[in-house]
C-alpha cells in the first residue's frame, strides 16, 4: 500500500483545521469582473473583446474537431472552446452544457459496455462441469 502525500493534510495534522479558515483567493475575481466592466463601458473595447473571445473560442473548437478523430482529447478540447464562446453568448453556454451532458452519457454507457464484456469474458473462463 502506497504511503499518503505528505502535501496533503489528512485529520489529525497540525494545521488541518486551520487550512479550512483560509481565506479564499478573491482578488482575482473581483479584479477580473472590475476589469470586464470596464470594457463593457467602453463600445470599442468591449466589440474588440467580443471578437477576440470569439475567434479564440471558435478556433479552440475547430481545432477540438479537427483532433476528435485522433487518439487524444478532441473532443475535451472542443467543450472548452465552447466554454470560452459561452463567456460571452447564452447559446455557447447552452451548447456546452448539453455536450457535457452527452459526453458524460457516453462515458457511462462505456463504463457499463466495460463491465459487461468483463463479467462475459469471466463467465468463458469459468470451468464448464
Amino acid at each position: 500500500m502506497s504511503e499518503p502525500d505528505p502535501r496533503i493534510l489528512q485529520p489529525g495534522d497540525p494545521g488541518y483545521d486551520a487550512a479550512g479558515a483560509a481565506p479564499r483567493i478573491t482578488k482575482p475575481r473581483s479584479a477580473a469582473k472590475a476589469a470586464r466592466e470596464a470594457i463593457r463601458r467602453n463600445p470599442r473595447v468591449d466589440r474588440a473583446y467580443r471578437t477576440g473571445v470569439k475567434v479564440v473560442g471558435g478556433t479552440t473548437v475547430g481545432l477540438g474537431v479537427v483532433l476528435m478523430p485522433l487518439p487524444g482529447p478532441g473532443t475535451l478540447i472542443a467543450l472548452g472552446g465552447l466554454a470560452i464562446l459561452g463567456t460571452e453568448s447564452e447559446r455557447a453556454k447552452q451548447l456546452n452544457q448539453q455536450g457535457v451532458a452527452l459526453a458524460k452519457r457516453a462515458a457511462a454507457s462505456a463504463r457499463a459496455a466495460r463491465e459487461k464484456r468483463a463479467a462475459r469474458a469471466g463467465r468463458k473462463d469459468a470451468p464448464q462441469a
